[in-house]
């Protein structure tokens, strides 16, 4: 019976999205991590992206309004991270919140060592919720577009902690298996301690120090640094670079950090 209804749904279920070629030379032209992939690859995103359409509602926020193309092109960055792991990295949510530019976030912190609870504002170019949305600046993916080797992705960012959190918990190892997973929480952990060691002794760090602030944003920064400045995550991580080759696959721009 569960069967029969597996089948069921997927006969009425709606087919993906199409983008013609033409549109998607244009998301390739605009997105220069699509445009560095290999054919196989680049193909494999465009599937990806029909899909990710068809079942992601983009919402601009207020009287924020966008067309077709750039959905399209956002659609295109947050399959990137999701190329080798599959679509069911993108499982869990089904909105993405569009804001014209960096918005302001109500942010509440409690510190179990002193009891203070501390309330603020925070400037945000993107979040995703655990259970929730996925939340992106159009300004900054943008700038991203723009210096796309600046070592900032921010699309990229959200999707690492949307699959971060496949597992249940948001902690900066996405589901991964067993033996995998011990050596990659090994790996991250010293490159971590590395680098909150090297703030705490005020030497420049290798990446953003924002890597520093939780174990789950070192993962997502890092991510960032896979697609946009391999070089520099491989040369000052090289075990962490290893880890998201081979779970991201190679980065577009590999060939231009060689």
């Amino acid at each position: 019976m569960i069967s029969l209804l597996r089948r069921l749904r997927r006969a009425f279920a709606p087919e993906p999205v199409h983008l013609d070629d033409a549109e998607w030379s244009r998301v390739v032209a605009r997105v220069p991590w699509a445009a560095a992939l290999d054919p196989a690859r680049r193909e494999r995103l465009r599937a990806l992206v029909g899909r990710f359409l068809r079942d992601k509602a983009i919402v601009p926020a207020g009287d924020f309004a966008i067309d077709a193309h750039q959905a399209h092109v956002l659609a295109a960055l947050c399959c990137l991270p999701v190329l080798e792991f599959g679509y069911g990295g993108l499982a869990g949510w089904s909105e993405l919140i569009l804001y014209p530019d960096t918005f302001r976030a109500h942010r509440s912190h409690f510190d179990e060592h002193t009891g203070v609870l501390t309330e603020g504002e925070e400037e945000l170019a993107g979040e995703a919720w655990d259970r929730g949305p996925v939340i992106l600046s159009w300004g900054d993916i943008e700038a991203d577009l723009a210096e796309p080797d600046a070592g900032f992705n921010v699309a990229a960012h959200e999707i690492a902690h949307k699959l971060d959190v496949l597992d249940g918990v948001m902690d900066g190892t996405p589901p991964l298996p067993r033996d995998w997973q011990r050596k990659w929480a090994r790996d991250f952990q010293a490159a971590y301690d590395a680098l909150c060691e090297d703030l705490d002794h005020e030497r420049e760090p290798a990446i953003d120090a924002y890597a520093a602030s939780a174990p789950e944003e070192f993962f997502a920064v890092c991510t960032e640094y896979h697609f946009s400045a391999p070089q520099v995550l491989a040369d000052a991580m090289p075990a962490v670079a290893a880890h998201l080759e081979r779970f991201y696959g190679p980065s577009p721009f590999r060939s231009r950090a060689a």
